[in-house]
């Protein structure tokens, strides 16, 4: 028997918390790695790293908050743990590997296509392999084409961002590259979830084990949350990204000046008391003409 299957069981309060918060790691992430590009002195791989678990982070804690609302009518749902925290591994590592891949090699044609393929595969597998973690009393069946679209889109959000993150460098623009980026994301999952069907074994029997959505999701989403939180903060209290490059430069400029200051004073004072004594002290009275 077909069972019903539902994206929307509370409505538009699971789409758009997922959108925020795909547009959240997104927003840190790239923040984190405009951070490289503005400072060459600052530690390069750890802000890299901060971006891309940023970015991965957002994009799982999407994908499982537009999950709390998937059901099936006909079965209960359960998820698998191990699969679940799988899910969140990859789609930070694979969106690392992009990151570094541009952050330290470049942003030509190549290496971008190259990291954005990677990347986007990646995506694409985190997604399934958090459909994979889905126990229920049925089999789980998918449109070749529509899950062929869901990679293609994967593919193309990643080299957006990956293009975005090294490019843009103001602030409203990596805000808007970070909304299109939720955009992109977001639709990369329902478009996934657009292929899914289920054919229900049976209404009565069957058992199956794993946790429902709220014992394991809702607990397991905290710990990603608190993290873009966190991250959030270290980049909300970073001056380089606060000031820009332009008003650090000109503010480190500033307090090398000021701190050159007291000597610069200190030569002042000491030239007006030479001069100040010159008048009266013997010793720098001009030689005597020699008497005739």
């Amino acid at each position: 028997m077909e069972g019903t299957v539902d994206g929307f069981r509370y409505g538009a309060v699971t789409p758009v918390a997922a959108y925020l918060m795909a547009c959240l790691g997104g927003a840190l992430g790239l923040r984190c790695i405009v951070r490289t590009l503005l400072s060459n002195q600052s530690w390069k791989a750890g802000w890299l790293a901060l971006g891309a678990a940023s970015i991965g982070c957002g994009i799982w804690t999407m994908h499982f908050i537009a999950m709390i609302g998937f059901q099936v009518v006909e079965t209960r749902i359960r998820y698998d743990a191990g699969l679940t925290v799988l899910s969140l591994a990859v789609a930070i590592v694979v969106v690392g590997i992009g990151v570094f891949i541009v952050g330290y090699r470049g942003a030509s044609t190549l290496n971008l296509s190259f990291a954005g393929v990677i990347t986007g595969l990646g995506v694409a597998a985190m997604h399934y392999l958090g459909m994979a973690a889905l126990h229920l009393n049925g089999t789980i069946r998918y449109d070749a084409t529509a899950v062929a679209l869901s990679v293609v889109i994967a593919i193309v959000a990643a080299t957006a961002a990956l293009w975005a993150a090294v490019t843009i460098r103001g602030f409203m623009t990596s805000l808007g590259a970070s909304l299109i980026m939720g955009v992109a994301v977001t639709g990369m999952h329902y478009t996934g979830m657009s292929a899914v069907s289920v054919h229900v074994h049976s209404t009565t029997g069957g058992s199956w084990a794993g946790a429902s959505p709220t014992s394991l999701l809702l607990p397991m989403l905290l710990g990603p949350v608190i993290f873009l939180l966190l991250a959030g903060v270290v980049v909300m209290f970073d001056p380089l990204l606060v000031l820009g490059d332009g008003d650090w430069n000109r503010s480190s400029a500033s307090t090398e000046s000021n701190t050159e200051q007291p000597d610069s004073l200190f030569e002042n004072q000491e030239d007006r008391v030479v001069h100040a004594r010159a008048p009266q002290d013997p010793q720098w009275a001009a030689p005597h003409s020699p008497h005739r």
